[in-house]
């Protein structure tokens, strides 16, 4: 591990080598702490023959993982293709305080059984991106460290962070200006996050822009116990299916890593095209010469970009077989006759559009396919709903009209649906 006794920057020659793998990694991310550091760094593993430690931490508080995870885990893989080693930290005391990033409110406790069921689906998830031999990944709860933690120890460790400090995170922020909550054991979220760094001696720390305050406060307590201070990489957020908000389950916007080729195809395909470019860069490992092809050239149509993204994602997530498959399944469904010729033009009331999304139910109601809520629940539990090809298995789905998206209920009741104005 790295210790005080490490090399001095004086000691270190930063090769080529080192300087293009860390230009090669900071590609795609939004903000390096730093660049140079990176560098530095692993011409100190190469030194020390060893590996870079870097560790990404999740938090277990669903069963699924979806894209937006994914755009931080393939980093990771990136990281281990290049010889170094992942630490992949579950979060299961975390997870039960909860973290306060991106929330006005104070997130609800969660039990220890939730987390457990909820940490076993992560671990299945995310080997379909990892490298999960031993010797390229570790996998560390972070109950080891923090539930062995006395009162006293807790104490010493909040003295680490000033209110003043804490109160720059923009979440507090908002928060504590309009008056809202905030509990102490909130604050105590980025230092136990911090913690992990310190306990597993991590050099790189990844995350999403959200986790930026969180991971730097890593930084401060790894330099407070005699380590070098990691790296922090952040990783854009990506934008879910609506193009409107971040990829989430709790908005209905997501893909699930997964789910069914045919489900990641339809709804990769029902994507806005604006999208198209961010996806391309974050969900696939497409050469930028390519990417720029697809997105940019007046020769590719959007349509066959975005067929070209769903079959990228999917054969990633499946295979190759069966990304052709759900090709197949599509244009079966879409061009070989299986819908109607003439398909109904439906107009949507603006009344229900909020921030540019309509929820699913209230869509198939203003269609006409349905005459209440539970009816539209129905049917959509049922499996018998189909909206841009995509078979919708999720009530709470919210969707976007910008692609004037064909509706489908049974075999029977189609319709195209409009957006307002």
């Amino acid at each position: 591990m790295i210790h005080r006794d490490s090399p001095s920057k004086s000691e270190i020659k930063i090769s080529a080598q080192a300087q293009e793998q860390a230009s090669a990694l900071c590609k795609t991310a939004s903000r390096v702490y730093s660049q140079s550091e990176l560098a530095e760094r692993i011409a100190i593993a190469a030194a020390q023959n060893r590996p870079l430690r870097v560790k990404l931490g999740m938090d277990p508080t669903a069963p699924d993982l979806h894209l937006g995870h994914a755009v931080v885990l393939r980093k990771l893989r990136e990281f281990q293709d290049f010889g170094h080693k992942a630490i992949l930290i579950v979060g299961d005391f975390t997870a039960m305080i909860g973290d306060p990033t991106g929330k006005k409110k104070t997130r609800p406790t969660l039990s220890r059984e939730q987390v457990d069921a909820n940490a076993a689906t992560y671990l299945q998830q995310a080997g379909k991106i990892l490298d999960t031999r031993p010797e390229r990944l570790e996998v560390r709860r972070n109950s080891e460290w923090l539930a062995k933690m006395s009162f006293a120890d807790a104490l010493r460790l909040a003295q680490q962070m000033t209110v003043a400090r804490m109160l720059e995170r923009d979440t507090f922020a908002e928060r504590y200006k309009s008056g809202e909550a905030i509990y102490i054991h909130e604050f105590m979220y980025p230092l136990m996050q911090g913690a992990d760094s310190a306990a597993i001696e991590a050099d790189i720390e990844l995350g999403g822009t959200d986790q930026t305050f969180n991971n730097l406060v890593g930084r401060d307590l790894q330099v407070a116990q005699g380590q070098l201070p990691q790296i922090v990489m952040v990783m854009p957020i990506l934008n879910g299916t609506d193009g409107a908000a971040k990829m989430s389950k709790s908005l209905g916007n997501y893909i699930g890593i997964s789910e069914s080729p045919q489900e990641q195809f339809g709804k990769v395909m029902s994507i806005p095209d604006s999208l198209m470019r961010e996806w391309f860069e974050l969900c696939t490992d497409l050469p930028d010469h390519e990417i720029t092809l697809l997105c940019d050239s007046i020769q590719t149509h959007p349509r066959a970009a975005k067929e070209r993204l769903a079959i990228e994602i999917v054969t990633g997530y499946h295979s190759a077989e069966a990304a052709a498959a759900a090709v197949a399944d599509f244009k079966r469904r879409f061009s070989d006759g299986l819908l109607p010729e003439h398909i109904e033009d439906v107009p949507v009331s603006s009344d229900l559009i909020t921030d540019g999304r309509i929820g699913i139910l209230n869509l198939i109601k203003s269609a006409g396919f349905a005459a209440s809520t539970s009816e539209a629940r129905r049917l959509v539990e049922g499996g018998g709903v189909l909206l841009a090809g995509c078979k919708i298995t999720d009530p709470r789905l919210q969707v976007t009209l910008a692609e004037k998206p064909i509706l489908q209920v049974g075999k029977r009741r189609v319709a195209r649906m409009i957006p307002p104005g």
